[in-house]
């Protein structure tokens, strides 16, 4: 697939990603697919190996990772309107998932958080790793000047 994909987390990062590239795909006439990566957190994992981590619970992580997607697009259903949408939640490491999702596409976009508690980390960890490990040119979106 040709296209943008757009890496989402719920965060506003992600919002102005979003908002973005909504605009772009308009502009090149291309097609959104929304990507939204899970994964179990790191206290799930045991010494020993899981810690009673049963299917309910795997289930229940994609399933809300996939309820914010569609909460967010809806949210953005003006943006959206007109637009070839395609949403798809993955189970991985956010950075991975957005590399593999954007192999054959026109262009990856994601946000970053900006300036945290290091005012040398200015890209986030996956929006870095998206921008090394990208076959397609990355945009990076910047936090709104707003806050």
């Amino acid at each position: 697939m040709s296209g943008i994909v757009v890496g989402i987390d719920g965060s506003e990062g992600s919002k102005h990603a979003l908002a973005w590239a909504a605009k772009e795909a308009r502009l090149r006439g291309a097609a959104l697919k929304l990507v939204a990566a899970w994964q179990l957190p790191v206290g799930a994992y045991g010494g020993l190996g899981w810690s009673g981590i049963g299917t309910e619970m795997l289930e229940d992580y994609r399933k809300s990772t996939e309820d914010g997607l569609d909460e967010l697009c809806t949210e953005y259903s003006t943006q959206l309107d007109g637009l070839t949408v395609e949403c798809i939640v993955m189970e991985g490491v956010a950075a991975s998932v957005l590399v593999a999702a954007a192999a054959d596409a026109d262009l990856l976009v994601v946000g970053t958080r900006g300036h945290g508690g290091f005012a040398g980390l200015l890209l986030g960890s996956v929006s870095q790793q998206c921008a090394q490990h990208s076959r397609c040119p990355v945009v990076i979106i910047p936090p709104s000047q707003d806050q």
